[in-house]
């Protein structure tokens, strides 16, 4: 069988992700017959049919899926190439790409990135690090999108290779007004009679709060909505609502503001997170030095800690 053009595989994902040839060719900036005329040759390369034509769009058929995860890592590999090429063109020799979650970019993460940039046999290394929910990080990490994540490792890290990395305890943050401020620790239960910021649904945090609540037979009662950790406090502040952050996070805002961090007696509320990706053969070697680095920053961390966990 002759290998597709690379062309042809990028507009063949383009189409599978949009549902649709029209909107594929819109956002490649071509005609949309040039596109089918791609993928019909595509077909004619690897034999078999790769698209359903459905009344309001196309869907891959089992073949289609298939290759679609094949695409998906070999245009990865190929961005991955340019990327590294043209970081070597400007002087940076390598680039690392993450993925991590909220929790760990707004707790650790950017202090042990910072740490490993600093040194000077790193000067000539690029790190980029975009925000996401768990289950993004991990399909990000298997599509190829990105070289590592960091995430909750209650996450399905199944066919991935991980590392740990560190770990953080949730506590509710209320105002010093609030019914809950009093106490010094709390478990879950007694506090679902009260009203919560939430954060987005997909988020690990949310998640697992959600879950903790129909364990006890409650639903919890929502306040307020926001996106981030910082606007959560800044309505805890304001005596809106109480919420379930990382103590790691919360310390330093109670701290200058005077809201209060109650430690979570639960066990749930301890988490881990792993550093994962493909395997060690698919990492540049900039990427096994980050993983590294943050393995061993986390270990460093751990044992100037009390054993908790």
């Amino acid at each position: 069988m002759r290998l597709p053009d690379l062309q042809s595989l990028k507009l063949f994902v383009a189409v599978c992700e949009h549902r649709s040839i029209a909107r594929a060719a819109e956002r490649e900036a071509i005609v949309g017959s040039a596109v089918s005329k791609r993928l019909a040759q595509l077909e004619d390369t690897v034999g078999t049919s790769l698209l359903v034509r459905r009344r309001h769009g196309v869907a891959p058929t089992p073949a289609g899926e298939t290759l679609l995860e094949h695409a998906r890592e070999m245009l990865a590999s190929v961005g991955r190439i340019e990327r590294d090429m043209a970081a070597f063109g400007t002087g940076i020799r390598g680039h690392v790409r993450m993925l991590v979650t909220a929790s760990v970019m707004a707790e650790s993460l950017a202090d042990d990135v910072a740490a490993f940039l600093q040194d000077p046999a790193h000067r000539d290394i690029q790190v980029s690090m975009e925000e996401r929910v768990s289950p993004e990080v991990v399909r990000g990490v298997r599509e190829g999108s990105a070289s590592l994540g960091i995430c909750w490792d209650a996450a399905d890290l199944s066919g991935l290779h991980t590392r740990s990395y560190r770990h953080d305890h949730l506590a509710i943050v209320a105002h010093p007004a609030h019914p809950v401020a009093r106490a010094a620790s709390v478990r879950f239960a007694d506090v679902l009679e009260h009203q919560f910021v939430s954060m987005p649904a997909l988020s690990a945090v949310q998640r697992l709060l959600v879950r903790a609540a129909a364990v006890e037979g409650r639903t919890l009662e929502h306040r307020v909505q926001v996106s981030n950790f910082d606007a959560a406090l800044r309505v805890v502040r304001a005596n809106l609502a109480i919420s379930v952050i990382p103590q790691e996070v919360a310390q330093p805002f109670a701290a200058s503001t005077g809201v209060r961090v109650i430690a979570l007696a639960d066990d749930w509320a301890r988490r881990r997170f792993a550093i994962c990706h493909r395997g060690e053969a698919g990492l540049s070697p900039a990427a096994r030095l980050l993983v590294q680095h943050l393995a061993d920053r986390a270990r460093q961390h751990a044992k100037m800690e009390p054993a908790t966990f």
